[in-house]
């Protein structure tokens, strides 16, 4: 983790914005925790795998670029048009997420999100 380094993360709330500054390295999924923003929906704030990327509740939009998966969970989150991981996220560059504020436990499936087949992984 490079600490010199920090990238803008703007973090949408449904219509509220708030911009964070991670530093190069660091995980997504406990930046967001770290400002107090939660990942998580009410059932799983305290009920999840804790980072491991085992139980998909920590799901977040990616909403302005395309975030190489790193992980098996991820890579099946991105390709079927889940919600993508933020335990299993790396900042290594500025990116704006958005919270699922409707989940239960997972979020909704969105089609049109869908990670093409064949489409780079596991950079």
């Amino acid at each position: 983790m490079n600490d010199d380094l920090n990238h803008e993360v703007r973090v949408l709330i449904d219509d509220h914005t708030q911009v964070l500054s991670i530093p190069d390295g660091a995980n997504l999924g406990r930046a967001l925790l770290e400002a107090n923003l939660s990942p998580y929906a009410a059932l799983t704030r305290r009920l999840n795998c804790g980072g491991r990327g085992l139980c998909a509740t920590c799901g977040v939009w990616i909403e302005d670029q395309d975030v190489a998966p790193q992980h098996w969970h991820d890579d099946l989150a991105a390709r079927f048009g889940y919600p993508r991981l933020s335990c299993q996220i790396t900042v290594r560059s500025p990116l704006t997420v958005r919270l699922v504020t409707d989940k239960r436990v997972w979020g909704r499936r969105d089609l049109h999100r869908r990670r093409a087949p064949g489409a780079r992984r596991f950079s």
